[in-house]
């Protein structure tokens, strides 16, 4: 039997938490419930440990050329400071991971990998070292990453530190910043579809930071929460999941991330069969769904148009801001025009759906 990982802050909530394995590792799914941690993101703010993540460095004269060469997206016009999101991609353009790469000193970056796949990711890019003078470091265990989202995100982060939040905007991050007597990397950016920063620390400060953010957060009914409200969050925002929207089998074209793809940058991982996909156009196109009778899609359920099966679910929810049963799919783009009706194959029984616009909750901007 394997044994899960635990995350520096494990001993924090093995009591207050339900746990459930995810991507090796023991993590909590709930603290209260996922629907009030949830409504908590999105009306105060919540309280993630996303430990779990992984962390690869990537530094040497040429980590600048070596990263563009691995990832989809172009880190040519990024400066200290800035963060972008990408993606891997095998030669077929199928998806190794997605990730968001920081740009930490001028030839350094930080790469934030998906749990699951660290062991992979890094054989990998080791595998991509050509002549590149680069030096790869996994920092994964020793670093430990906190996410504070919500709408009062900002307010109980800057009752923590003397440097001015305001000036972040999202994808913009600042190292070595005091929060709480501890140093962090401050970065505005998250996976819930609202304002909030993640915390990179020393996995040693991990419980310190995440006790001394929860009192800084009390009057602001700040609450921890886990990660099946961190799946309804990111659903409802229409933000992929590696192993649902994303695989080796789905590319960043099918899965609607196109804007992350640049194509005009010059020769990477993956660009000539991207080019022929969006030169041909995608065989499969990711959609949102809305269920018109009654049901949740729920992922790998198939999806028809009059007896023809036309593709399938990726990932599916009742969606507690909006109360409408949600979902994405990945699917046969003659069908992809808003409000084309679809059917959903529920437990042998096909279920009325239309196609909806993405994404199915935008947050209120102050």
């Amino acid at each position: 039997m394997t044994t899960l990982k635990r995350t520096p802050l494990y001993s924090v909530y093995e009591k207050e938490a339900k746990l459930v394995p995810f991507g090796g590792w023991e993590m909590p799914v709930q603290f209260s419930s996922i629907k009030e941690e949830h409504e908590a993101v999105r009306t105060r703010a919540g309280l993630f440990d996303v430990s779990h993540m992984g962390e690869v460095e990537v530094s040497g004269p040429d980590a600048k050329k070596f990263v563009n060469k691995v990832i989809t997206n172009d880190i040519s016009k990024l400066t200290v400071g800035q963060a972008q999101y990408a993606l891997f991609c095998y030669p077929d353009g199928g998806t190794v991971d997605d990730l968001l790469v920081y740009q930490i000193k001028e030839n350094g970056f930080l790469l934030v990998i998906n749990a699951s796949n660290i062991e992979k990711d890094i054989d990998w890019l080791k595998s991509q070292i050509q002549e590149e003078q680069v030096e790869l470091i996994d920092r994964s265990s020793e670093t430990a990453l906190l996410a504070l989202q919500g709408p009062f995100a900002e307010d109980i982060l800057q009752r923590c530190t003397t440097f001015d939040l305001a000036i972040l905007s999202p994808f913009q991050f600042a190292m070595n910043i005091d929060i709480c007597g501890i140093r962090t990397l401050v970065s505005r950016s998250g996976y819930t579809g609202e304002d909030g920063f993640e915390l990179y620390v020393n996995a040693t400060e991990a419980i310190a930071l995440w006790e001394k953010l929860l009192e800084a957060g009390e009057e602001y009914q700040l609450i921890p929460c886990g990660l099946g409200a961190r799946d309804t969050l990111r659903l409802e925002a229409a933000l992929p999941l590696y192993g649902q929207e994303l695989s080796a089998e789905i590319s960043p074209l099918e899965a609607g991330l196109g804007f992350a793809v640049k194509l005009n940058k010059g020769e990477f991982i993956g660009s000539e069969s991207l080019s022929i996909q969006k030169e041909e156009g995608v065989k499969r196109k990711k959609v949102g769904l809305e269920m018109i009778e009654r049901g949740i899609p729920r992922s790998h359920y198939p999806v028809y148009v009059e007896n023809q099966l036309i593709g399938e679910v990726t990932s599916g929810t009742q969606s507690p801001m909006t109360k409408r049963n949600i979902g994405l799919a990945l699917i046969d783009p003659t069908y992809a025009q808003i409000d084309q009706e679809l059917e959903v194959e529920i437990r042998g029984k096909r279920v009325k759906a239309k196609v909806v616009p993405t994404p199915f909750y935008r947050r209120v901007r102050g």
